[in-house]
Order: structure tokens, then C-alpha cells, then sequence
């Protein structure tokens, strides 16, 4: 499932990028910094990246999600900070969601 949660990520991160005109050279992996001091998001680009990247969770395993909810807004340590962090907190929430 890590794999395919990553997967997911880099493709709405291609999508939203190119979507916004935004600079979409940066090298994809887990240390991406996403939404943070040097992130390649800003906060709209953000809102459409979760938008459509809960589609894509929801579209692809039968499921509906939050990303942006309370709990991730509460966290000490965003998860959307970067790819990696994006990814564990997915895991969490999709297999919470699943059971």
C-alpha cells in the first residue's frame, strides 16, 4: 500500500503543478518538501493537491477520505511537510478508515 500511496502523490503532485503553471522540475522522492519553508507547494496549490488527491485515494480504493481534517491540522508535526511524512499519515488514515 506505501508504494501505491506514493505513487498517487507524485502523480496529483504532476497534475496540480502543471495544473497551476507551477515549476514542476523538482526531483520527486520521499525528502520532497511539500508545504513547508522551501516546499513546492503554496497554500492554494496545496488545497488543490489534497482536493484531488483524496479523489484519487477515494477513486481508486472504494473509500472516502479527509486528508485536511482536524487531527492533521493538530498535529505538531505536519504531514504535509513532506512526501514521506504525507505518506505514513495516509497509511494511518486509510487503515483506519478500511477497519
Amino acid at each position: 500500500m506505501k508504494r501505491n500511496i506514493e505513487k498517487m502523490i507524485y502523480a496529483t503532485l504532476d497534475e496540480v503543478l502543471n495544473d497551476l503553471n507551477l515549476d514542476n522540475t523538482v526531483e520527486k522522492n520521499l525528502d520532497t518538501e511539500l508545504y513547508s519553508g522551501s516546499g513546492v507547494l503554496d497554500s492554494l496549490a496545496l488545497v488543490s493537491f489534497l482536493v484531488n488527491l483524496e479523489q484519487k485515494i477515494n477513486d481508486e480504493n472504494s473509500i472516502n477520505i479527509t486528508i485536511a481534517s482536524d487531527r492533521a491540522m493538530s498535529m505538531k508535526h505536519s504531514p504535509f511537510n513532506t512526501v514521506k511524512s504525507l505518506v505514513i499519515y495516509l497509511e494511518k488514515v486509510i487503515s483506519e478508515t478500511k477497519n
